[in-house]
Protein backbone atom coordinates (compact mmCIF):
# COMPACT_ATOMS: atom_id res chain seq x y z
CA UNK A 1 0.00 0.00 0.00
CA UNK A 2 1.15 3.51 -0.78
CA UNK A 3 2.05 5.72 2.20
CA UNK A 4 0.48 9.12 2.82
CA UNK A 5 3.76 10.78 1.82
CA UNK A 6 3.88 8.92 -1.50
CA UNK A 7 0.20 9.60 -2.24
CA UNK A 8 0.69 13.29 -1.46
CA UNK A 9 3.73 13.46 -3.74
CA UNK A 10 1.73 11.89 -6.58
CA UNK A 11 -1.16 14.33 -6.00
CA UNK A 12 1.24 17.29 -6.17
CA UNK A 13 2.78 16.03 -9.42
CA UNK A 14 -0.38 14.90 -11.23
CA UNK A 15 -3.26 16.80 -9.63
CA UNK A 16 -4.20 20.25 -8.36
CA UNK A 17 -2.97 21.07 -4.85
CA UNK A 18 -3.32 24.45 -3.13
CA UNK A 19 -0.63 25.40 -0.61
CA UNK A 20 -0.90 27.68 2.40
CA UNK A 21 -3.27 28.23 5.29
CA UNK A 22 -5.14 31.18 3.78
CA UNK A 23 -5.74 29.41 0.47
CA UNK A 24 -6.79 26.22 2.28
CA UNK A 25 -9.25 28.04 4.56
CA UNK A 26 -10.76 30.03 1.68
CA UNK A 27 -11.24 26.98 -0.53
CA UNK A 28 -12.55 24.76 2.28
CA UNK A 29 -15.10 27.47 3.18
CA UNK A 30 -16.40 27.51 -0.38
CA UNK A 31 -16.32 23.71 -0.70
CA UNK A 32 -14.05 23.80 -3.75
CA UNK A 33 -11.63 21.15 -2.47
CA UNK A 34 -11.95 17.45 -1.73
CA UNK A 35 -9.44 17.08 1.12
CA UNK A 36 -7.49 19.27 3.54
CA UNK A 37 -4.20 18.35 5.22
CA UNK A 38 -2.52 20.21 8.08
CA UNK A 39 0.99 19.77 9.49
CA UNK A 40 1.45 18.37 12.99
CA UNK A 41 2.74 21.75 14.20
CA UNK A 42 0.15 23.89 12.45
CA UNK A 43 -0.82 26.80 14.75
CA UNK A 44 -3.92 26.00 16.83
CA UNK A 45 -5.91 28.97 15.54
CA UNK A 46 -5.40 27.91 11.93
CA UNK A 47 -6.01 24.23 12.64
CA UNK A 48 -9.26 25.00 14.48
CA UNK A 49 -10.49 27.21 11.63
CA UNK A 50 -9.73 24.50 9.07
CA UNK A 51 -11.34 21.80 11.25
CA UNK A 52 -14.48 23.93 11.69
CA UNK A 53 -14.88 24.69 7.99
CA UNK A 54 -14.12 21.09 7.00
CA UNK A 55 -16.93 19.88 9.28
CA UNK A 56 -19.35 22.46 7.92
CA UNK A 57 -18.44 21.65 4.30
CA UNK A 58 -18.20 17.87 4.76
CA UNK A 59 -14.57 17.83 3.60
CA UNK A 60 -12.24 15.23 5.14
CA UNK A 61 -9.25 16.49 7.12
CA UNK A 62 -5.96 14.70 7.72
CA UNK A 63 -3.54 15.84 10.42
CA UNK A 64 -0.17 14.80 9.03
CA UNK A 65 2.40 13.26 11.36
CA UNK A 66 4.93 15.53 9.63
CA UNK A 67 5.76 19.07 10.73
CA UNK A 68 5.53 22.01 8.32
CA UNK A 69 9.14 21.77 7.09
CA UNK A 70 8.85 18.02 6.46
CA UNK A 71 5.48 18.49 4.74
CA UNK A 72 7.06 21.01 2.38
CA UNK A 73 9.84 18.56 1.62
CA UNK A 74 7.34 15.72 0.96
CA UNK A 75 5.57 18.00 -1.53
CA UNK A 76 8.87 18.79 -3.24
CA UNK A 77 8.73 22.45 -2.25
CA UNK A 78 11.63 24.57 -0.93
CA UNK A 79 9.38 26.13 1.74
CA UNK A 80 7.41 24.98 4.76
CA UNK A 81 3.71 24.13 4.42
CA UNK A 82 1.39 24.31 7.43
CA UNK A 83 -1.77 23.51 5.45
CA UNK A 84 -2.74 22.39 1.98
CA UNK A 85 -5.89 21.45 0.12
CA UNK A 86 -6.40 18.86 -2.61
CA UNK A 87 -8.69 20.11 -5.36
CA UNK A 88 -7.89 17.28 -7.80
CA UNK A 89 -5.97 14.20 -6.60
CA UNK A 90 -4.70 13.32 -10.08
CA UNK A 91 -3.39 9.73 -10.17
CA UNK A 92 -3.14 9.57 -6.37
CA UNK A 93 -5.18 7.37 -4.01
CA UNK A 94 -5.08 10.03 -1.29
CA UNK A 95 -8.88 10.43 -1.16
CA UNK A 96 -9.31 6.70 -0.51
CA UNK A 97 -6.72 6.94 2.26
CA UNK A 98 -8.63 9.86 3.81
CA UNK A 99 -11.87 7.84 3.77
CA UNK A 100 -10.15 4.89 5.46
CA UNK A 101 -8.72 7.14 8.19
CA UNK A 102 -12.14 8.68 8.87
CA UNK A 103 -14.00 5.36 9.11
Amino acid sequence: MVSLDQALGIAVKTGKVLFGANSTIKNVMTGKVRLAIVASNCPDRIRKDIEKYCKLSGIPLIVSPRNNVELGRVCGKPFSISALAIRDPGDSDILKMAEEKNV
